[in-house]
C-alpha cells in the first residue's frame, strides 16, 4: 500500500506540470478544440481542469501550511487567464472562473480527504 501511495504522489508530480501547460494553452488558444468543448459542456472541462490541478497539488504537498497558498495561485491563475482570454478573441466569462474554484476548492478537499484517508490506511497496517 505505501508503494502505492508514493508512486502516486511522484506520478502527481510529474503529471502537475503538463496539466499546467495544456490548461495554460486551452484557456489562451483563440479557439482550442476545432470541435467545441471535449465534454460538451465548457464549464465541466474548467471545473474538471482546475478539479485536477488542485488534487495533483494537496497530492505532492500533503497536508502542509503551503498547500492552502498553493490553492489559492491555482485559482488565482484561473482569475487571470481568463481575463488574458480577451485578448486572445475569446471572451473572459465569469461563470467560467467559478466553475475554476470550484473544480480546485473541491480537488483541495478531496485530495485532503484521501490524504487523511491513506494515512489512516497506513496507520492500520502498521497495527
Amino acid at each position: 500500500m505505501s508503494r502505492l501511495i508514493a508512486w502516486l504522489r511522484i506520478l502527481s508530480f510529474w503529471l502537475f506540470w503538463p496539466g499546467l501547460a495544456l490548461i495554460i494553452w486551452g484557456e489562451l488558444t483563440p479557439q482550442p478544440t476545432k470541435f467545441g468543448p471535449i465534454f460538451g459542456r465548457d464549464k465541466l472541462e474548467n471545473f474538471t481542469a482546475y478539479f485536477g490541478l488542485a488534487s495533483m497539488a494537496t497530492r505532492v504537498i500533503g497536508l502542509k501550511p503551503k498547500l492552502p497558498p498553493t490553492i489559492l495561485d491555482i485559482i488565482l491563475l484561473g482569475g487571470l487567464l481568463e481575463l488574458v482570454q480577451g485578448l486572445t478573441g475569446r471572451d473572459a466569462d465569469i461563470w467560467d472562473f467559478v466553475a475554476n474554484n470550484i473544480g480546485a476548492l473541491s480537488g483541495w478537499g478531496v485530495g485532503v480527504f484521501v490524504w487523511w484517508l491513506t494515512g489512516l490506511a497506513g496507520r492500520r497496517a502498521l497495527d
